[in-house]
């Protein structure tokens, strides 16, 4: 009766496969696991997709 919505929020990790590097990121439309997404900010490596995953906020 008294229910808060829990609203979710999707998150995406990636690691870069030079340097070993996490970066989180907001979910997009079209991520996949495990495919190569970016270069790496910090050694220009190429970066794949390791995690996504969804945070709930009450």
């Amino acid at each position: 009766m008294f229910s808060k919505k829990k609203i979710v929020i999707a998150y995406t990790v990636e690691k870069c496969k030079k340097c070993g590097m996490l970066r989180k990121r907001k979910f997009a439309e079209g991520d996949v696991l495990f495919a190569e997404s970016s270069n790496c900010a910090s050694c220009d490596g190429m970066t794949s997709i390791e995690k996504i995953f969804g945070e709930i906020i009450e």
